[in-house]
């Protein structure tokens, strides 16, 4: 797997801290400050991460991030100084895995690169492949199918869903979301789990204002719903898998 981190970031000053606590990390570190040729290195380099300034000559972040989720699921980290509330949220709108405002602390912009990276490459080797009718969930390839159909997810959407389908029809909240998907370390508005369900629900139902998999509980969260045919297929699935292994 790579272990190279692109930073895009026209500040020069801060890229010599990133580079410095980065490769302390092991990391190695490509650094661009133009947005158009860091989504040019992007797109045709293994990447393992990417650091995205949001003001940048050439392109801005919030358009690098969209011509990539168009292409590529690779992780992205945010650094900005745009800290306010809609900004955080418009940056989850358009993909990005965390979000971090300037001033910041380079150790912990390290610890949230590892997390982001760790997540996305974990590949749960023991789980089962989850099936719902038309629906396919491979924990072990981080890969989700629909009909002839597999779709391109971020780490935190196939994160997200993939909690939610562990557990069908058991309602979550906004909290154990997450808890469960960004960590307790996670300090932003909780906000971003609706923010990335409504992006779910884009990629995976035909009719989003009607979703028939990830529904709302109104007052309390979310829940996988399935209906009664696929509900009943996935209980006989998993009985006769938990039959296989005694």
């Amino acid at each position: 797997m790579s272990k190279t981190v692109l930073v895009v970031e026209d500040d020069p000053d801060i890229v010599k801290v990133l580079k410095v606590y980065l490769e302390q990390a092991g990391f190695q570190v490509e650094h661009v400050r133009d947005g158009e040729y860091g989504l040019t290195l992007a797109l045709n380099q293994a990447i393992a991460l990417i650091v995205l300034d949001w003001m940048l000559p050439g392109i801005d972040g919030l358009t690098f991030m969209k011509r990539l989720r168009a292409r590529r699921s690779t992780p992205v980290v945010m650094l900005t100084a745009r800290g306010e509330e809609g900004d955080r949220l418009e940056g989850f709108e358009v993909g990005v895995d965390d979000y971090i405002v300037k001033p910041f602390s380079p150790r912990e912009l390290v610890a949230r690169v590892k997390a982001v990276i760790a997540r996305s490459s974990d590949r749960a080797p023991g789980e089962r492949v989850l099936r719902f009718g038309a629906l396919t969930i491979d924990p072990a390839a981080r890969s989700v199918q629909l009909a002839e159909r597999y779709l391109d997810l971020t780490t935190r959407e196939f994160d997200l869903l993939l909690t939610l389908a562990r557990r069908p029809l058991q309602v979550f909240t906004r909290d154990e979301l997450l808890e469960q998907v960004w960590g307790s370390h996670y300090l932003g508005v909780d906000r971003v789990v609706d923010v990335h369900l409504s992006n779910l629900r884009a990629k995976l139902e035909t009719d989003p204002p009607s979703p028939r998999y990830l529904e709302t509980v109104r007052g309390v969260g979310y829940r996988f719903a399935v209906d009664e045919h696929n509900t009943a297929e996935h209980n006989t699935r998993e009985h006769n898998t938990r039959e296989y292994d005694r």
